[in-house]
């Protein structure tokens, strides 16, 4: 043992790292594993990278419930590196048979020493060889008959409160599929800025499929997206299929705004939408709208990005629509993001409630009369999309509510839209896509129209 470049991999490394960052910084896994962070890794360091950071993260409670098992202190007690190296083994242990465990345990032990916690190299080795014996550990123990949401929340690693919450929504079938596809690598939707690019990602080794959403949408189902050459200039875009629905919701006009455009799908599909017209582009924060201005370089339009707050934004309104896609808890993308599972409390809806239903009043005097918001989130509660929606419409007297059915019945007419299935991605007036039932992120959507 010379040194700590000749024991740990460097994906081990790296994944330690980001998980790291991950607890200390309130940072987000996805955008981690796609910095600087991974750039000398090979190609086979980087999936091995993510493999390891996504499967701590997806199911972090199963791991912690078989470590705890042979402790006799609580794991909060343990030092952050301390725990994210045991975590690290666990999850190689119970979950990649392709791994030795022998080499699990081994470079974990070297990760405590490496993050400077030489004291708890012994324990450490102690406690995963304890795992090695017991592999079961990491399966839960589930009761014979029909699952219950105490089932859900062991077999598929979430909350029980927000397990309890989607089955009182959307009932136990379909709160199943939305666990079972928050713990796979959700299949990547693209979306192409050049009709020549699809032949071009071909000849890169990247074949894509058409998209179950909307005609114009692809999927990515072999080959390395990230390093071709138009990934790197931008003109294919990943973007959720529910996303780019949401965009195309919003339809036509001559002055449209998007006042929490970051990161810039959005704004990007208006523009193209609407080549001639004005698109206005907003985030509170500056530097998200230099993201932005970076995204919709080259885009249609006249795209003019702002940084500004969309409680109250310096424009004169007038807009013919306004798209209003709110911060929110991001329920609707555990897939991508699973880290918010263990984040968010039910504490946390009722604020983010608050600033949603100011951001909206705030797009509504924005629009013109007969103008539109579409308000939107990838969010599945209920406090954040049909809850903000009609506490917004009890107070005014100038918008109506319109159905999203006859908007997507329109872009299916104009060849746009390729699901068949209506009813089943709607509530009521509201668009409404569920993870593994619908095969995409989660989606909300609301259209208001100004009467007067």
């Amino acid at each position: 043992m010379r040194g700590n470049s000749f024991m740990v991999s460097p994906a081990r490394g790296a994944a330690f790292d980001v998980l790291l960052r991950v607890e200390r910084e309130q940072a987000y896994a996805s955008e981690l594993l796609h910095s600087e962070l991974l750039r000398e890794l090979s190609t086979a360091d980087r999936a091995l990278c993510t493999e390891l950071v996504m499967g701590v993260l997806r199911w972090r409670s199963r791991l912690d419930s078989a470590l705890g098992s042979l402790l006799s202190q609580p794991l909060t007690k343990l030092d952050l590196e301390v725990l994210a190296a045991l975590r690290l083994a666990a999850y190689q242990i119970g979950f990649l048979d392709r791994v030795p465990a022998r080499a699990a345990v081994n470079e974990s032990v070297e990760l405590v020493k490496r993050a400077r916690k030489r004291s708890a190299m012994g324990f450490t080795n102690a406690v995963l060889r304890k795992l090695v014996a017991k592999p079961d550990l990491t399966e839960p123990l589930l009761a014979p008959g029909s699952k219950t949401v105490l089932d859900l929340e062991q077999l598929y690693a979430h909350p029980l409160w927000l397990v309890e919450r989607w089955v009182a929504g959307f009932g136990m079938e379909a709160a199943e599929k939305i666990c079972r596809w928050n713990q796979k690598p959700p299949q990547a939707a693209v979306r192409l800025r050049d009709a020549d690019v699809e032949e071009e990602l071909r000849a890169e080794g990247v074949e894509l499929a058409p998209g179950l959403l909307l005609r114009g949408a692809r999927r990515v189902v072999l080959g390395e997206l990230i390093h071709t050459r138009a990934f790197t200039e931008r003109r294919v875009v990943v973007q959720d299929e529910a996303s780019q629905l949401v965009a195309a919701l919003l339809g036509h006009g001559e002055r449209l705004l998007d006042c929490c455009a970051a990161p810039g799908g959005k704004a990007a599909i208006l523009a193209a939408r609407n080549p001639g017209a004005m698109v206005v582009a907003s985030d509170i924060h500056p530097h998200r709208a230099r993201l932005i201005r970076r995204l919709l370089s080259g885009a249609t339009g006249n795209v003019r990005v702002i940084a500004a707050d969309a409680e109250s934004l310096p424009l004169r309104g007038g807009f013919d629509r306004v798209l209003a896609d709110v911060p929110c808890s991001g329920t609707g993308t555990l897939a991508r993001n699973p880290e918010i599972k263990w984040r968010l409390t039910p504490e946390d809806l009722t604020d983010l409630h608050r600033r949603q239903v100011a951001i909206l009043k705030g797009a509504m005097d924005q629009v013109r009369t007969k103008g539109r918001v579409l308000y939107s989130t990838c969010s599945l509660e209920s406090e954040e999309n049909a809850d903000v929606v009609n506490e917004v419409l009890e107070d005014s007297e100038h918008f109506r509510l319109c159905y999203c059915r006859l908007e997507l019945e329109r872009l299916r007419e104009e060849g746009e839209l390729a699901w068949t299935d209506l009813d089943s991605i709607l509530d009521g007036p509201f668009l409404r896509t569920l993870p593994g039932v619908h095969h995409c992120e989660g989606f909300f959507a609301a259209i208001l129209e100004r009467h007067e």
